[in-house]
């Protein structure tokens, strides 16, 4: 393991949070002084996840709820990246398999929610997945539809279905891949460096997930940072091809300098 600090030429940080910063709605120990270090040090820092359900508003009082106060303007979604790439797409009609959070990006970015005729079929995540949305959401990527998703993760670590695993009917009956606008993508990355108006050449990226945060990081050309607190393991590191920069058991165990 390296040493606690990092001699980084970072001055940002992104962060995933489940697995990083919470187990579900429990706090991993010391991650509230981690985070409130680096607001205290005015680093510039964003909270990324994969999960498109919760606004930013919902993911700050759910940090309130263990003890971290950080402002709202501190929360990327994918939800949130999803609606910056579709902005920059020809067309504004969407079929949404998804949640709130989601559906109010999507109207933030003046998209027209519709079951006619889509441009896009849009998928994220809900509990209310049924036949109907399978069966539409196929016809309209074969009618030439583009087909965008969240995310790729295929469950939460409840073993609930999430994105990916919703996307799988529809990509069997159609034959075509959704383009996946979060983690391990590369455009969240891109979406969250201009959402804190900064650059890749000085940012890193903290993640408990080698197949995820890490890839992403790597892919988008960040300082990578490894903690073992949630899905990948010391094991896992030599069955990848890539390999973070940092390695630390948690992010209390992490000081930048």
């Amino acid at each position: 393991m390296p040493t606690a600090e990092i001699p980084s030429t970072a001055k940002s940080v992104i962060c995933d949070i489940d697995g990083v910063i919470l187990h579900n709605n429990q706090i991993v120990p010391g991650a509230d002084q981690f985070i409130h270090r680096l607001l205290e040090r005015d680093v510039p820092l964003l909270m990324l996840t994969n999960y498109p359900s919760q606004t930013p508003k919902d993911l700050q009082n759910r940090f309130a709820s263990v003890g971290i106060n950080i402002p709202e303007h501190h929360f990327f979604t994918s939800a949130m990246a999803t609606a910056e790439f579709l902005k920059r797409q020809d067309g504004h009609k969407a079929f949404v398999i998804g949640e709130g959070a989601l559906m109010h990006e999507l109207y933030k970015a003046g998209f027209t929610m519709t079951d006619i005729n889509p441009d896009f079929v849009v998928v994220g995540e809900t509990r209310n997945f049924n036949w109907n949305m399978i069966h539409m959401a196929a016809r309209f990527v074969v009618d030439g539809a583009r087909f965008i998703a969240t995310n790729p993760d295929t469950h939460g670590p409840d073993m609930s279905p999430a994105c990916g695993a919703l996307c799988a009917p529809i990509e069997r009956i159609t034959g075509k891949k959704p383009f996946y606008v979060g983690k391990p993508s590369a455009w969240i990355i891109r979406a969250a460096l201009n959402q804190m108006e900064t650059h890749s050449d000085c940012t890193l990226i903290i993640g408990d997930n080698l197949k995820t945060d890490i890839l992403a990081g790597f892919q988008a050309g960040l300082e990578t940072v490894l903690v073992l607190s949630g899905v990948s393991k010391t094991a896992d590191i030599e069955q990848v091809p890539f390999k973070p920069n940092h390695i630390f058991p948690s992010v209390t165990d992490i000081d930048l300098i």
